[in-house]
């Protein structure tokens, strides 16, 4: 197990990957690195059914949001338009948090409040593809790309 965990728990697949039951440190050991290439690497090395989660939130990303830019950091996938990051997905026990930065500007504001992400970032945590819920996801997406992302120069 990592150090920055204090709780992991082993893929049901046996596949030896290891995901945190919260955010404690690094999401996972992935490696922070720019492009498609990386995050799709990471969803890829998720077990199921976060694998399928993290590749529908993707996907709608991509159908979503014109410009779309991908990264891995911290351990999780983070996506972007224009000159900062919007939003993050990523694979944990029994769930896929998605996490709005900013998302405390949302409407309406996403519910869940993490750990260790900011005063700010709101998002959802989804335990299998029948509760990603694509329209208000879509929306939360279309709204958080239209307003300053972190790391990047101010949009006006």
């Amino acid at each position: 197990m990592d150090p920055d965990s204090e709780r992991a728990t082993t893929s049901p697949a046996g596949d030896g990957i290891e995901l945190r039951e919260a955010m404690t440190g690094r999401a996972s050991p992935a490696k922070a690195a720019v492009g498609d290439k990386p995050v799709f690497a990471y969803i890829a090395s998720l077990p199921q059914p976060q694998r399928g989660i993290a590749e529908a939130v993707d996907a709608l990303a991509a159908r979503t949001l014109p410009g779309l830019q991908r990264s891995v950091k911290w351990g999780m996938a983070y996506y972007g338009v224009g000159d900062g990051w919007c939003f993050s997905c990523g694979g944990f026990a029994g769930h896929v948090k998605l996490m709005f930065i900013n998302g405390v500007t949302l409407d309406p504001v996403p519910p869940v409040t993490p750990t260790g992400m900011g005063k700010a970032t709101r998002g959802v945590e989804i335990e299998s593809l029948d509760a990603l819920d694509e329209r208000q996801v879509a929306e939360w997406m279309t709204q958080i790309a239209s307003r300053p992302g972190v790391g990047g120069k101010k949009r006006s």
